[in-house]
């Protein structure tokens, strides 16, 4: 990892330049892979990036007031952004939030909006927050919404950032890169750079069973971070070479895999893009690079819980899971 020289100005200094970290002991037959790893932002995900990209974007003001939906780490992003431009933030979030998450936004000073019930018409969470962050924008209509799902900032956050240091890092471009999906700003950010720098490197979006991303089915997600309820505008825009779905068992499973092979505690929907790293050695050789959105630290009493497992995914999934 780049260690900036000599004293920053402020927390923001340390964004970007995440380490990229061979998984040489995480167990591959045919594929050299590598993981960047954003929980080494100052909090702790890639959201670090999209959140600075759209707060600069906006130029938003002290004083302002920013009111936006979140299923957590862009929320925790958008609170230091808050703290450092002085401004106001309001977070939407619903009962899947980490609660360490959750309480790390309130601990920089956001207002929380917790929501308790899912949209009562398609049963979403992410179709309840936005509903919500509407209702907030009527009752305070001097606030902006920066709205993650449609802001093209987060395009320029990812090809400028993440998918230009992974191709500086590596020194050439690798044969696949895998992202996990939801609002889509980091695949899309990633594929405008190898689009522009005219790379060879295959795209794989990494989305969750029951998202709609991508013509996908609807149906029940347990797990946050990833996938989608509601297309977002984002998404429109996006065209990955292939996207491979999976389970939250196998997410799971391969989370806690990874952390007992290499030392490198994933977040759920980092287990996801393991999963599907796993999927794509078994037909395929060269090199990959995994994005790893997050670590696992605020996921802990979740998906490294088993009793967590067993009561949202039943023993059966829990025994295929330690199996």
């Amino acid at each position: 990892m780049k260690i900036p020289q000599g004293p920053c100005e402020s927390i923001a200094d340390t964004l970007g330049n995440t380490p990229l970290v061979a998984l040489g002991n995480f167990p591959l037959e045919n594929l050299t892979a590598w993981a960047k790893l954003e929980q080494f932002n100052p909090g702790g995900s890639a959201k670090d990036r999209t959140a600075h990209a759209m707060v600069k974007a906006a130029d938003i003001k002290p004083g302002a007031m920013v009111i936006e939906s979140s299923s957590g780490n862009l929320g925790l992003a958008l609170s230091r952004e808050a703290t450092l431009g002085k401004w106001d933030f309001h977070c939407v979030v619903d009962q899947r939030a980490n609660k360490a998450t959750v309480a790390y936004m309130r601990a920089m000073g956001a207002t929380i909006h917790a929501l308790t019930k899912p949209d009562p018409e398609t049963g979403d969470w992410l179709m309840a927050r936005r509903n919500k962050v509407a209702e907030l924008l009527q009752q305070h209509p001097e606030a902006i919404n920066l709205d993650q799902y449609s802001n093209p900032a987060a395009f320029t956050a990812h090809a400028q950032g993440t998918m230009r240091e992974i191709h500086a890092q590596l020194g050439f471009a690798p044969d696949y890169l895998l992202v996990a999906v939801s609002t889509t700003g980091t695949v899309g950010g990633c594929l405008r750079y190898i689009a522009e720098h005219q790379l060879p490197t295959q795209v794989i979006a990494v989305d969750a069973e029951g998202s709609v991303l991508f013509d996908g089915l609807r149906g029940t997600r347990h797990l946050p971070g990833f996938g989608a309820g509601v297309v977002p505008e984002l998404s429109e825009s996006v065209n990955p070479h292939r996207v491979m779905r999976v389970a939250d068992v196998a997410s799971i499973s391969a989370a806690r895999r990874l952390a007992r092979t290499t030392s490198i505690l994933p977040g759920a929907s980092g287990g996801a893009v393991i999963a599907a790293l796993q999927k794509l050695d078994a037909e395929a050789s060269g090199t990959a690079v995994v994005v790893l959105h997050d670590g696992g630290n605020a996921y802990l009493e979740t998906i490294y819980r088993d009793d967590w497992v067993r009561e949202n995914l039943g023993e059966e999934a829990l025994e295929e899971i330690n199996g």
